[in-house]
């Protein structure tokens, strides 16, 4: 064997190994599995480079180192130690990748085909179409409700997660609950168990709890949890529930609506349903009142600064300007009193009722 036969040996071994086929793969295995398969490429780069020009793919040399990897990928899975040696199993998977290949990029040129003037033809060849149509022919097999059908089944996916989650918070949420009860609850006083010298000694996680009553919490656990699925979550009856879990009707309701209010106080605390609590309260939320329209704004005349002199107290005034010079020589009797019409126009001011009375005033004859 040679050293080259050897390391593939030992490198797919590796892959088996950490490939596990009942349990999930941890992060530390796909890195082992990841390094052995560049290994394995590395060994095999040779014989994959001859190969290829073999089969006359230089042209589309990496569709052709693609494929040889998906060979080298199948030749582990098919790997039997106990019938051949792993190179023997890759040299037949890459020559079988290649073949097909050339297939599918060229004209059949086995000597058969030629006899019977076979060559490989691709969807677009065999699909009759019109000169007008325009677009590829995967357009014509698309089928139409594919994103629906997508959709519906990512939706029932979340659903059934969020249900899921919901549930085994709410058990959870009980298990810790039925537990501190456990823990409070005064206990009968134990005899003291004989203790031998060097014997190991043994602590238990439940914190001195009968484990026959945890058994017992697992149950109704168990048998609450079907019945929060079945009655909150599914379409199940009282009565279905009843018959099947031994409970009587009232018990099955009261279980329901305890559950429901402790699953809305979890989702309301537990930052992973914070999606689901805000797209429930935008559904629920109450509308926005709606303010009061304001009276329009009162139309008014524009107020004036100056007096109005139609008002009636503007009209019952009369004034009248005169010399002082001559209304004293008219007192002192030296020159008769000038009458306001003689008055200049600048010292007399007449309004439009001058001559009325006065109200309150007394006129003598």
């Amino acid at each position: 064997m040679s050293k080259t036969t050897a390391a593939l040996e030992a490198a797919v071994a590796t892959i088996i190994e950490n490939t596990p086929r009942d349990a999930k793969q941890t992060a530390r295995q796909r890195v082992a599995v990841d390094r052995a398969f560049a290994n394995i490429l590395k060994l095999i780069a040779p014989r994959i480079r001859h190969f290829i020009r073999q089969y006359g793919l230089a042209a589309h040399w990496d569709d052709a180192e693609q494929c040889c990897a998906i060979a080298v990928h199948r030749a582990i899975e098919a790997y039997d130690p106990t019938k051949a040696q792993f190179t023997t199993f890759v040299n037949w998977q890459i020559r079988g990748e290649l073949q097909s290949l050339r297939f599918r990029m060229m004209a059949d040129q086995r000597p058969s085909a030629r006899k019977v003037g076979a060559m490989t033809v691709s969807l677009d060849a065999l699909t009759a179409r019109s000169e007008n149509e325009d677009g590829a022919v995967e357009v014509t097999i698309e089928d139409e409700f594919a994103l629906e059908q997508t959709e519906a089944c990512a939706s029932n996916y979340l659903a059934e997660s969020a249900m899921n989650a919901l549930i085994d918070a709410y058990v959870d949420h009980l298990r810790q609950v039925s537990l501190d009860q456990m823990r409070r609850r005064p206990r009968a006083k134990r005899a003291t168990p004989v203790r031998i010298d060097g014997a190991p000694r043994f602590k238990t996680a439940t914190h001195g709890i009968d484990p026959e009553q945890l058994d017992k919490l697992e149950e109704k656990l168990a048998r609450d949890r079907e019945i929060v699925a079945r009655r909150i979550f599914e379409t199940a009856t009282l009565d279905d529930l009843a018959n099947e879990t031994g409970v009587t009707k009232e018990r099955v309701r009261q279980i329901t609506k305890s559950a429901a209010r402790t699953i809305v106080e979890l989702t309301a605390r537990d930052p992973r349903f914070a999606l689901m609590t805000e797209g429930l309260r935008q559904r629920h939320a109450a509308p926005a009142p709606r303010k009061p329209k304001s009276p329009p704004p009162l139309r008014t005349a524009p107020v004036s600064l100056l007096p109005d002199p139609s008002a009636p107290h503007n009209r019952l005034v009369q004034v009248t300007a005169f010399d002082t010079i001559q209304a004293a020589d008219a007192a002192s009797g030296r020159i008769a009193p000038t009458s306001r019409a003689s008055l200049p126009e600048p010292f007399s001011i007449h309004l439009a009722a001058e001559d009325a009375p006065v109200h309150g005033s007394r006129t003598t004859h």
